[in-house]
Formats: structure tokens, sequence, C-alpha cells
């Protein structure tokens, strides 16, 4: 199974939020300490302040934080939320599915209960178990640790 690239940015940017929860994080320092193109950070950022996972601040002053509890937000719904109904592979697509297999084929059926066990073992980890008392990603995710850099 591959994760997607929006996947991949939301759990970092949701971390580097939890890291920094006692106030409100900027894209730009969350885009240098995580090694994330802006444009592709504000389209996360849109779609994770849509689902509710963060809350964003316009204007001068603005910026983002959790909108729960890191101990709330649970990794698997994260991935089910943002990857939404990409298919696994060509058989689960309705429209562009051309295997002649489908109709017979245990792969399929296999890989749907991988998919499941995989989201399964996703949702037993919270947000906050990624980062507290995660010494070594806590400095990372310093932003004076990244100035540094």
């Amino acid at each position: 199974m591959r994760i997607t690239k929006r996947t991949n940015i939301a759990v970092r940017l949701l971390m580097f939020c939890a890291a920094n929860s006692d106030r409100l994080v900027t894209k730009a320092e969350i885009a240098e300490c995580c090694n994330i193109s802006e444009n592709h950070l504000a389209q996360v950022i849109n779609q994770l302040s849509q689902l509710s996972y963060l809350h964003t601040q316009r204007g001068r002053n603005g910026g983002m934080t959790l909108a729960r509890s890191a101990h709330d937000i649970r990794i698997g719904d994260v991935f089910r939320d943002v990857e939404g109904g990409l298919p696994l592979a060509e058989c689960f697509a309705d429209a562009d599915n051309t295997c002649p297999l489908v109709a017979a084929c245990r792969l399929r059926v296999a890989l749907a209960d991988a998919a499941q066990a995989f989201y399964a073992s996703l949702d037993d980890i919270t947000l906050d178990a990624l980062v507290c008392d995660n010494t070594a990603l806590l400095a990372i995710l310093n932003p004076a640790s990244c100035e540094r850099a």
C-alpha cells in the first residue's frame, strides 16, 4: 500500500501543530520545518480545516491550531479522511476498471481485507501517541531548530 503525498503532508502538519500546541503556528514555519512546499501545504491546511482537524485564523496575527485534542485525533481517521475514496487497485475503481477478472478474482477480496486491517491498526494510534514524550521529534519540530538547519 502506498500513501499519497497529501496524507504524508497532513500527518506532518498535524504533528507540527501538536508539538507546538501552546500557540498559533504559521504555514511558512511548517513548510520550512517539515520540508513541504507552501502550495501543497495550503491545500492540505484547507482540507484539514474543512474536516475539523484544524482551526485556522486569518490575518496579520493568524495561524492555525488543532481543532481538537491530539488525544482525540486517530491516525486511521486522518488517513481515511484525507485519502478519501482512492481505489487501492484498478479493480476497485468503478469508472476506470478494465480488468476482466473482477467477477472471479479472490485477490480483490484479499486486498480489501488487507486495507481494512491497515486502517484498523492505525485506529489504535492517536496523534498524541506520535508526539507525546517523543523528545527527538519535538526537537525537530521546534521552529528554532528549523531556522538553524
